[in-house]
């Protein structure tokens, strides 16, 4: 896991550097076309890629984004309208029934399909009009890690080609640089508290929260860490009569709207004595694990999450655990 971690400022540079035609080609087919839905179908940490990507998409382009419940289409059997529908789909084996079938059902109700796939000789691959290699290589560690980082960079490369952002584009450029020296964010407090922790609440809000969602499922897989996610603004909603003294939570508190009240919510929690590691760029005060940035704030959840993954490898270890062989899981998942 730490060594393919590790590795994605490598594999983002490689996936930059191949299909660019390509995503030119299919910014301009989603530029000319009119779409009314656009639909995520995503499992795991895929989904989790597919929620950065929805929040761009949202933000950038005002076009409202749906998580599809794929059961609609594998159990239900849901009469779906597909016409005028862009269908995203993000997988790293491109192999689960659940995931292919809807792909299938929307493009054969002529919806515009695309399929960001790590293994392009998949059946998602083959499924989808548009198939987008991530180029992560294989990944052999259970918990995705570098195909994740490549999942959001290509997200955030279709919606810059979808939207034609001159300054998204330089961003990614940039991203692999950026991916190394994130790697040097000293995250060793997390350890020390997380060590001998029972459970943990992460916290982000807008662009950061499907990096919090990330976190939580790679707490809970690699470190057997009972862990919740929550956006900041559903804290005070129930979840806040969790926090006793010592609770730990983790809050990413990521560059622009929401960092200001993620940063008050740390304050606010540390008063109600939770032990908080809040995870900010070097610039706000009180933080306490430095949070990288990219060239464009846009792009920071993504370096985010390549200092989060060093630390959980680190972890699990701590925790004597094997981070690379997770309790009763495997790589690839099937469900239908």
């Amino acid at each position: 896991m730490l060594e393919e971690a590790k590795s994605a400022a490598h594999c983002v540079a490689l996936q930059l550097s191949n299909d660019v035609e390509r995503y030119a080609d299919l910014g301009r087919h989603l530029r000319a076309a009119s779409f009314n839905n656009v639909v995520t179908v995503a499992r795991g940490s895929s989904d989790h890629a597919s929620s950065y990507f929805a929040y761009l998409t949202m933000a950038r382009l005002g076009r409202l984004v749906t998580s599809l419940p794929m059961s609609l289409v594998t159990l239900y059997k849901s009469p779906l309208q597909t016409q005028g529908t862009l269908a995203v789909s993000i997988s790293q084996s491109g192999q689960s029934p659940d995931v292919v079938e809807p792909i299938r059902y929307f493009r054969d109700g002529g919806a515009t399909t695309v399929a960001l796939v790590n293994d392009i000789d998949s059946p998602l691959a083959h499924a989808a009009e548009w198939a987008m290699p991530l180029h992560a290589g294989k990944e052999k560690s259970v918990a995705a890690t570098k195909s994740f980082i490549t999942s959001l960079t290509a997200g955030a490369r279709l919606v810059a080609e979808w939207q034609g952002d001159d300054e998204l584009k330089d961003g990614l450029r940039a991203l692999p640089d950026d991916l190394q020296r994130a790697l040097d964010a000293d995250w060793s407090q997390a350890i020390e508290v997380l060590a001998p922790a029972q459970n943990i609440m992460v916290v982000g809000r807008g662009i950061s929260f499907p990096v919090a969602l990330e976190s939580a499922l790679k707490f809970k897989e690699t470190s057997a860490l009972q862990a919740e996610a929550f956006s900041g603004a559903e804290i005070k909603h129930g979840p806040m009569a969790l926090i006793e003294e010592g609770y730990p939570l983790l809050i990413f508190a990521t560059r622009g709207p929401a960092q200001a009240g993620l940063v008050a919510l740390a304050e606010e929690m540390r008063g109600r004595g939770a032990r908080v590691l809040l995870a900010a760029p070097q610039d706000v005060a009180g933080r306490d694990l430095d949070l990288p940035v990219a060239s464009t704030p846009d792009l920071d959840p993504i370096v985010a999450i390549q200092a989060f993954y060093v630390m959980a490898a680190q972890l699990s270890r701590a925790r004597g655990m094997n981070p690379d062989q997770p309790r009763h899981l495997s790589k690839v998942t099937k469900t239908n």
